[in-house]
C-alpha cells in the first residue's frame, strides 16, 4: 500500500541547480558592501606604498580631481591602461590624477610582483600616473581603502565587480561618481564628469 501511495504522489522534485555566476562584469549584480567600514565618501586618509615601495599619503592628492582604479595586467580590459594614460596626460595640468591599484582578485589576472607590474606598465603602456603596490579589493582581506569604497551608499558603493572599476573623487576628496569596468575612460560620460569637476575647481 505504501508503495502505491508513493507511486501515486510521485517522486520528490529534484533540487534546483545552483545558479551559475555571470562572468561578464558589466552584467553582474551589485555586491554587498562591507558592514565594518564607515559610509564616508572622503577616502584620501590612507598611507599607501608606490610600486617601488615608497610610502605616500593619499591626502597629498586632496585638491585634485582623482580617479581610483583597480588594475590588472592579464585582463581583457588591460588595454584601458592606454586610455587612462592619455586622459591623465590631457588633464593633469588642470589638476587631475589617476591612482592605480593592482589587484589579483578577479580570475588571477594580476599574478605578478610589484616589480613585474611596474615593468609591464611602463614598458607596455608607458604609464606615468601613480601606481601603488598590489592590494586586495574584495573579500576578507580587502584593503581598508576598498572597504570604505564598498561601504558607500548606492550607486557609488559595493565591491568592484571586475578589474578597472573607476571611482571618481572631487577636489575635496569625496567620491562623487563610479564607472563600471566596461565603461571606457575615453567615453563621453566619463570625460564629461571629469571636465565638469575640473571646471568646479
Amino acid at each position: 500500500m505504501l508503495t502505491l501511495v508513493v507511486s501515486m504522489l510521485g517522486a520528490p522534485a529534484p533540487a534546483a541547480a545552483p545558479a551559475v555566476a555571470n562572468a561578464a562584469p558589466a552584467d553582474a549584480e551589485p555586491v554587498a558592501a562591507h558592514d565594518d567600514a564607515p559610509a564616508d565618501a572622503h577616502v584620501l586618509k590612507y598611507e599607501m606604498k608606490r610600486l617601488d615601495g615608497t610610502p605616500e599619503k593619499l591626502e597629498k592628492y586632496r585638491g585634485k580631481v582623482v580617479m581610483i582604479v583597480n588594475t590588472a595586467s592579464k585582463c581583457g580590459l588591460t588595454p584601458q591602461y592606454k586610455a587612462l594614460e592619455a586622459m591623465y596626460r590631457e588633464y593633469k595640468d588642470r589638476g587631475f590624477v589617476i591612482l592605480g591599484f593592482p589587484a589579483n582578485n578577479f580570475a588571477g589576472q594580476e599574478p605578478g610582483t610589484n616589480k613585474e607590474i611596474a615593468e609591464f606598465c611602463t614598458g607596455k603602456y608607458d604609464v606615468t600616473f601613480p601606481m601603488f603596490e598590489k592590494i586586495s579589493v574584495k573579500g576578507d582581506d580587502t584593503h581598508p581603502l576598498y572597504k570604505q569604497l564598498a561601504a558607500l551608499p548606492a550607486p557609488l558603493g559595493g565591491e568592484p565587480k571586475w578589474n578597472f572599476t573607476k571611482f571618481v573623487l572631487n577636489r575635496e576628496g569625496e567620491v562623487v561618481a563610479r564607472f563600471e569596468p566596461r565603461t571606457r575612460p575615453e567615453s563621453k560620460k566619463v570625460r564629461a564628469k571629469i571636465e565638469a569637476l575640473l571646471e568646479e575647481g
